[in-house]
C-alpha cells in the first residue's frame, strides 16, 4: 500500500507548479478579492474608459478609481492608452473577462 501512496504523491507533485509560480498565482487572485477592482473590470468589459467615466459609472471618487487602477496595472490586468492629457483604460487581454466569467459561473451554480 505504501508503494501506491508513493506513486500518488509523485504524480501529484509532478503536476504541481513550482512554488514561485504558486505565489504569483496567489497574488494574482488577491487582485480579484476587492469589489471595487471587480466593478472597474466589469466597466471595462465593453470598451476602454477614462478614469472620469469609470468613476461616474461606479458613483465613486476619481482618486479611489485611480488608486485601484494602479493596482490593476501593476498586476497587468488593465492597460492604459494616453491621448494628450487624457488616459484611457482597457482590459489587458481577453483572459481577464474569461476569469471573471468562470468565477461568476462557479458562484451562481
Amino acid at each position: 500500500m505504501s508503494h501506491d501512496h508513493e506513486k500518488i504523491v509523485k504524480a501529484t507533485l509532478k503536476n504541481m507548479p513550482d512554488m514561485d509560480t504558486i505565489f504569483d498565482l496567489a497574488d494574482f487572485f488577491k487582485v480579484f478579492s476587492d469589489s471595487t477592482r471587480i466593478r472597474i473590470m466589469c466597466a471595462l468589459f465593453e470598451q476602454e474608459l477614462s478614469v472620469c467615466c469609470i468613476a461616474e459609472s461606479l458613483n465613486m471618487e476619481q482618486s479611489t478609481i485611480s488608486h485601484q487602477l494602479r493596482i490593476l496595472r501593476r498586476e497587468n490586468l488593465v492597460k492604459v492608452r494616453k491621448d494628450g492629457k487624457q488616459s484611457y483604460y482597457s482590459l489587458a487581454d481577453d483572459h481577464i473577462k474569461l476569469i471573471f466569467e468562470m468565477g461568476l459561473e462557479h458562484i451562481t451554480e
